[in-house]
């Protein structure tokens, strides 16, 4: 069993406090919030020791490992912070915004010698695990495109002033939705070689209405395109071409296998908690069990394709990443 500390106890912060509440990998045992007093009732349903600073969960004896679940802008410092103390450490998506930050990061754990684990837990989606495993399997021949499409109504249910801000999530959904895309096509295709970018903002405020639409370039030859609405009625789709095959993933149960002759096969999965699944991960890579399944270089790759999205959309230019 891992103590954590919880740095961050907004909405997401909240999730991961109910995801793992039962758990026998992770438990946490300090929390971290600037609004103490709203913070406060967490605290007594959950039982840790609430405070309002990273260094005080840092000090506390019992903590054994970090959760961040803090403004994007303010992940890398608080990485650093953390590695510097040698504790393992989980950062929520997106990791960064530059691939620079991103990299400083990375060197920091790496140079501490602790795992770190990033909050992506469309990866731990049981459709997408097996559209991976078929993709690896060779089973759809030479792959040659990639495309997907995430909406959801998040924006607006779960608003915050600072999703608002260009310099805090640039790119319209991106940091919300269009990173967990992102991380899927580097999952599979590898890293991004360039973009072709377009954000249309058809409202913006509180309850944003906006669309992505992303064209991708990967280093190892393939290509694909994605989009993402905000806010529109949950959808999630991840499909991959080969050239005796596609696999499609659909929502978090199902993928549908596509192979020669008009061969159509649709595969359900049991639904998991990817968040305490992810969590858990952590857990054991934070224990020396196992390396977290997501790896330092495909942090920085995806960062690196977020960095290059986001001056595309500026220019409306493709960028090379």
């Amino acid at each position: 069993m891992i103590n954590a500390a919880m740095i961050g106890l907004g909405w997401w912060g909240k999730n991961h406090l109910a995801a793992a509440r039962g758990s026998e990998r992770l438990r946490f045992v300090h929390g971290v919030s600037k609004e103490i007093g709203a913070a406060q009732p967490l605290a007594e349903q959950y039982g840790f020791t609430l405070t309002d600073d990273l260094e005080r969960a840092l000090a506390d004896p019992r903590v054994q490992a970090v959760v961040l679940a803090t403004p994007h802008s303010l992940h890398t410092d608080q990485i650093v912070r953390v590695a510097a103390a040698g504790k393992p450490v989980f950062c929520e998506k997106p990791f960064a915004l530059k691939r620079a930050d991103a990299e400083r990061a990375v060197a920091a754990c790496a140079s501490a010698g602790i795992p770190l684990g990033i909050g992506t837990n469309k990866r731990f989606w049981p459709s997408m695990a097996e559209l991976r495993r078929v993709t690896a399997s060779g089973a759809l021949g030479r792959i040659m495109l990639i495309e997907g499409h995430y909406s959801n109504e998040n924006s607006g249910m779960h608003f915050s002033a600072w999703r608002e801000s260009p310099e805090e999530s640039p790119g319209g959904g991106m940091t919300g939705t269009g990173i967990h895309l992102l991380d899927a096509f580097v999952s599979i295709a590898g890293p991004v070689a360039e973009v072709n970018a377009r954000l249309t903002t058809h409202r913006s405020g509180p309850d944003p209405r906006d669309a992505i639409g992303i064209n991708f370039e990967f280093a190892s030859g393939l290509t694909g395109y994605f989009g993402a609405v905000r806010a529109s009625p949950v959808y999630w789709r991840v499909h991959v071409f080969g050239d005796e095959g596609s696999a499609e993933a659909l929502g978090e149960t199902q993928l549908v296998l596509r192979t020669r002759g008009g061969r159509v096969e649709t595969r359900d999965f049991p639904k998991v908690d990817s968040i305490r699944a992810e969590l858990e991960a952590f857990a054991d890579a934070a224990e020396g069990a196992s390396p977290y399944p997501i790896t330092p270089k495909e942090i920085v790759d995806v960062v690196a394709g977020f960095e290059g999205i986001i001056k595309s959309m500026a220019t409306g230019k493709p960028v090379a990443v």
